[in-house]
């Protein structure tokens, strides 16, 4: 049990270690406080139009229909046309797709690393410990108090830690515990796509992830979050090349995934992911569309498909 738990420190993309060393920090928007802020503001403002992979020409936009009508089949259940967010949602389920910005994050971080039931389950015990939104609250409560209410979703004191430092960042820098100049709509104040990213992951225990659920699913932006089963699946489908980690994947995706694609290739992705035991583990012999679609379509071997699929298997355990 105690070595399951020790958690490797997670190395630093090699791409953002380039970045840092080849990007002037007078290009920044927003002071820095630590060196990770730093790292991550310079490899969104380098990669913000420009490919990691430049020279790597998938997915194509037909690749990404072919694959995206392929998964609207094979899922009919799971509706892939957006939605505006409501108020009635639980921000942790739905990957932040609630109207407030702060808690469309907050939801979004008390998704990671479980289940959707238990990251509900911490939304709600939250909301019960201080209530909807109140943000004031939960930044002054003990840490404890925190740690307690959201403990059923996982990971609860590093998710208590994150929460209550995004908030006291926030009414730092805003005089208020409010994000929602992030999603004005009026001329002159609309933000980009670039500009609103840029100002999530300046926050600490924000990352590229995070940030495009709340640009989708929050604020109705196009933008392509790669989470596990996006990342996974990417590197199947050979839309990525082998040596690339998740972030470089997701500046990669985000750019060569037509914006129409965004939002439904998201979720039909995550949604195959989680149900489709085929292209989970090589050699399972179950049935899997995507492995029907890489033999038939792009003529790969059933040899080729099921080491490509043990190999991002290595990958993932590795990591």
């Amino acid at each position: 049990m105690s070595t399951r738990n020790a958690k490797r420190k997670r190395s630093v993309s090699p791409a953002i270690r380039d970045v840092v060393a080849n990007t002037s920090s007078s290009t920044l928007p927003l002071a820095l406080d630590s060196p990770q802020k730093s790292k991550k503001l310079k490899l969104q403002t380098s990669y913000a139009t420009n490919s990691p992979f430049p020279n790597f020409g998938h997915p194509t936009p037909s690749e990404a229909l072919e694959v995206f009508n392929l998964l609207s089949r094979a899922h009919r259940a799971h509706d892939p046309v957006r939605k505006d967010p409501v108020t009635t949602n639980n921000s942790a389920l739905t990957c932040g797709k609630v109207p407030n910005v702060i808690e469309a994050l907050v939801g979004t971080i008390l998704s990671q690393n479980t289940s959707g039931k238990n990251c509900s389950r911490a939304k709600s015990g939250l909301d019960a410990a201080f209530g909807r939104n109140n943000f004031a609250a939960i930044a002054a409560a003990p840490r404890a108090d925190v740690v307690d209410a959201i403990r059923s979703g996982g990971l609860a004191n590093k998710k208590a830690a994150t929460i209550q430092n995004i908030l006291g960042s926030i009414k730092e820098r805003h005089g208020d515990y409010s994000l929602q100049h992030l999603g004005a709509m009026e001329q002159g104040k609309r933000m980009t796509d670039d500009e609103i990213m840029k100002e999530l992951i300046s926050y600490d225990g924000v990352g590229p992830k995070t940030a495009s659920c709340v640009l989708l699913f929050c604020l109705g932006r196009d933008s392509f979050a790669v989470d596990t089963h996006v990342y996974r699946l990417s590197k199947v489908l050979g839309w990525v090349p082998d040596k690339a980690d998740r972030i470089l994947t997701q500046a990669h995706l985000d750019l060569r995934i037509p914006d129409e694609l965004k939002y439904g290739l998201h979720v039909l992705m995550i949604t195959h992911g989680r149900v489709c035991k085929g292209c989970k583990k090589a050699g399972s012999g179950e049935s899997c569309i995507l492995k029907t679609y890489l033999k038939g379509r792009l003529s790969q071997s059933e040899i080729e498909v099921e080491e490509k699929i043990e190999a991002v298997k290595i990958l993932e355990d590795a990591h």
